[in-house]
């Protein structure tokens, strides 16, 4: 049985869970191993050894988009140093 899943390594993720995740290309689900070998061994009940091998093929990579920095000019704002001032 063949699946295609999308591999996402972000080092600079905020949460720990976000730095690696797999996800299903077409629901972006995450993938249910178990339910996946459960459906294989046909899902009838009972205890199962079952050995699992893993071939990963890399079908095409895209970078981390950069993100950019903007730089914003602000007028200059005089500050009154006495109160009164701004009384009217």
């Amino acid at each position: 049985m063949n699946k295609h899943y999308i591999l996402n390594l972000n080092p600079h993720a905020k949460q720990e869970w976000d730095r690696c995740t797999l996800r299903d290309p077409l629901t972006a689900k995450r993938p249910d191993f178990a339910k996946l070998i459960a459906e294989v061994v046909g899902g009838k009940p009972g205890s199962y050894l079952v050995s699992v091998q893993i071939e990963v093929e890399v079908l095409d990579k895209a970078g981390l988009p950069q993100s950019e920095q903007l730089t914003l000019s602000l007028p200059e704002i005089s500050v009154h140093s006495h109160p009164q001032e701004l009384v009217a």
